[in-house]
């Protein structure tokens, strides 16, 4: 099954390439929640250490799913919601051609068992 995406593809497998590593979406939760923070603040609330939090920053990063901002000595590091939207749509369009094969089967089975009763 094909479905157009509305975007660089390459967008779509960052996003879902990143986001299959569950710290990196705890990381993007937290992010998300308390907005621009540094990988020291965020290693405070990980298991990790601050080292592995840039690491997974830095992949979230070449997914265009944060940012860092340099302030004085600190990289603050915030979401950037571009290329998860365009995940979104791209997700939605599949979510809505499920939907209409979906109904199609269901019109060809209800049409089955009317001819049968």
């Amino acid at each position: 099954m094909t479905t157009e995406r509305r975007g660089e593809p390459d967008v779509v497998d960052g996003v879902l390439v990143a986001l299959a590593d569950a710290t990196r979406r705890h990381l993007l939760d937290l992010l998300a929640t308390q907005g621009e923070v540094t990988a020291t603040n965020l290693a405070k609330q990980l298991p990790v250490s601050r080292q592995a939090v840039v690491k997974h920053l830095a992949v979230l990063d070449a997914a265009g799913l944060v940012s860092g901002r340099r302030v004085g000595r600190e990289v603050r590091y915030g979401v950037r919601p571009a290329a998860l939207d365009v995940t979104v749509q791209w997700m939605t369009a599949i979510a809505a051609n499920w939907d209409r094969r979906l109904a199609t089967i269901k019109r060809v089975a209800e049409s089955a068992e009317e001819k049968h009763n």
